[in-house]
């Protein structure tokens, strides 16, 4: 696990620092080694929607050891084991998609956590403990775990998974929240939907986030209370470089 400076990781109910990072799909060590050499606050490693598998994930967690950047990886979906494994390989958290209930939010909370508070297995030898070489002691560190909002019945229930002790931040999903809303022929419109969640987050005093495809969106979302914003993703940022050089070269 990273260890960042605790000036720039510390909140309480009324201030939740700023974080900048990106999402990175490629499944590239060389990437996401790159993305902390630049200084983003933190990476979102994508097993969700990515290029790479599963068994990708360690050099890539590799590629960022001795950083300040937080590694965070999207589980493809909330199975107790892929958690467990994902953090025990060294991710310093998780982003679960499609949360959309508190008996959700609650099943992720104790999926990443030891007993008492949840169920996650223990073994001292893997590799977030140093392969034995750092054992955790009494108090293992703590899972950073955000709750992706991605659906018009997670809008709604947005107070109560932000409420959820172990919920760090409750994080937006632009293109499915959107999708969803349009197939359900929602009443409420995105703009609402930010706002609500927004507000949810800041009232339980948890963190609010949202992939970036614009960096003119940037200020607006900050006045209204995100503060863990990916800016883009490795993938869409290749791509627009190839396009933009192609382009040029061949006017």
């Amino acid at each position: 696990m990273n260890t960042p400076d605790p000036s720039q990781t510390s909140r309480n109910r009324n201030s939740e620092p700023q974080r900048i990072g990106t999402f990175l799909s490629i499944g590239s060590p060389a990437v996401a080694e790159l993305a902390a050499e630049c200084g983003f606050d933190w990476v979102l490693i994508d097993l969700e929607h990515g290029c790479e598998s599963e068994a990708a994930l360690p050099n890539q967690l590799r590629a960022l050891r001795g950083s300040q950047t937080l590694a965070i990886v999207r589980v493809s979906a909330p199975h107790p084991d892929l958690i467990s494994r994902v953090l025990d390989w060294g991710a310093d958290g998780i982003m679960v998609p499609h949360v959309d209930t508190v008996a959700q939010a609650q099943h992720c909370v104790d999926a990443a956590h030891y007993p008492p508070r949840g169920h996650r297995g223990v073994s001292r030898t893997v590799r977030a403990y140093g392969y034995g070489m750092r054992l955790p002691g009494d108090t293992p560190p703590k899972p950073i775990i955000l709750a992706q909002i991605e659906t018009a019945e997670g809008v709604a229930n947005a107070d109560q998974i932000a409420a959820v002790e172990g919920i760090d931040a409750l994080f937006i999903g632009p293109a499915d929240l959107s999708f969803d809303l349009k197939a359900r022929n929602s009443p409420r419109s995105y703009g609402d939907c930010l706002d609500a969640i927004a507000k949810a987050a800041k009232i339980h005093g948890k963190g609010c986030g949202i992939l970036v495809r614009h960096a003119d969106d940037q200020a607006k979302l900050l006045s209204m209370g995100f503060t863990w914003l990916a800016m883009d993703s490795d993938l869409s940022l290749v791509r627009e470089g190839f396009k933009r050089n192609l382009a040029a070269a061949r006017k």
